[in-house]
């Protein structure tokens, strides 16, 4: 009997499983928008993107639209030379990564959300537009602010010492690296555009720069226990392009060694420890750089051979940490 009215309530209990209907979800569709994007045209720039919330969604799209602008550049700019009175050389040789890669750094300021949608969880879709001729001009402007404070500069640095001022032509040249990727994209954004004179004064950043660079000049001396540490000085500053003379005006420095070593040992090996003193000064003996190092030496072969390993740890330091970071003078 127990087994009978077993068998008829699993019968039941199976009965009323067959008889529930089967829930289906439809699956969202994307928007018309998102799915068929509007395609640019010779004004205007579309472009849709995705992320978590609509501000990283936005910000997707502007880089999808960045990443289109450059692949149209790439085969336009892929490769261009520019020759003008002999001053500038080829201009701009590039390969294809490399245009796209400087093309995405471009931040696109001037844009309109046309569309967006909370699609799902943490899926918010957006698509945005930029009018050519706004980019164009936005992007203009970002370049003769960045130009015109330069000047600025320029003439700001002018009672600056030699090295001070290299430094600020340096700055100049790191912060206007990416103006000739800018001038592809306002070529491409303005066919009617004519750069040469942003190519002209980006040259002559480059030349102030080299000129400079090639005036300056560096001489050392030192105690008689640090002259085995002289040339790793020298190495390091040749490596940066600067000469080693002596020399003497407003674009000469001395650099003074001074070394204190002391001998020691230790588990059977000999060892040189030097304490060494840095000093950098301008033309008028002031002090412009200045640094204080502990290096140890170590050698199985006596005394001399640690010294000499006092060197070749320095040129590691050098190697590593860079000769500025040494002398303590930013160059």
């Amino acid at each position: 009997m127990r087994i009978l009215i077993s068998l008829f309530l699993a019968l039941i209990v199976l009965s009323g499983c067959g008889s529930q209907k089967r829930v289906v979800v439809q699956k969202k569709q994307l928007p018309v928008w998102y799915a068929n994007p509007t395609k640019s045209t010779s004004t205007t720039l579309y472009s849709v993107g995705e992320g978590q919330n609509k501000q990283e969604a936005v910000a997707n799209a502007l880089n999808n639209m960045a990443s289109t602008l450059s692949v149209s550049l790439s085969s336009e700019f892929n490769t261009k030379s520019v020759v003008k009175d002999g001053t500038i050389e080829s201009y701009q040789t590039t390969s294809t990564n490399e245009v796209n890669t400087k093309v995405n750094t471009i931040r696109i300021t001037n844009y309109e959300v046309i569309n967006s949608n909370d699609f799902s969880f943490k899926r918010y879709l957006a698509e945005v537009k930029s009018d050519k001729r706004k980019l164009f001009i936005g992007l203009k402007q970002e370049i003769d602010q960045k130009l015109t404070m330069i000047q600025n500069e320029n003439i700001e640095v002018k009672n600056y010492n030699a090295i001070k001022k290299l430094v600020t032509y340096k700055d100049a040249k790191i912060s206007t690296s990416d103006i000739k990727t800018t001038l592809l994209v306002m070529s491409s954004l303005n066919p009617s555009f004519n750069d040469a004179n942003y190519i002209n004064k980006l040259q002559e950043i480059q030349n102030r720069y080299d000129r400079l660079l090639s005036k300056i000049s560096f001489s050392i001396d030192s105690n008689n226990d640090a002259k085995n540490l002289k040339s790793s000085i020298a190495n390091g500053l040749s490596a940066k392009k600067y000469s080693i003379k002596n020399a003497s005006g407003i674009n000469h420095f001395k650099i003074h060694l001074l070394s204190e070593t002391s001998k020691a040992k230790s588990y059977g090996f000999d060892l040189a420890r030097s304490a060494i003193s840095i000093t950098v000064k301008d033309n008028k003996g002031v002090i412009v750089g200045s640094n204080k190092l502990n290096i140890t030496g170590q050698s199985t072969q006596g005394y001399a051979i640690a010294k000499e390993n006092v060197a070749i740890k320095l040129n590691s330091m050098i190697k590593k940490d860079g000769i500025a970071k040494i002398i303590g003078l930013e160059i």
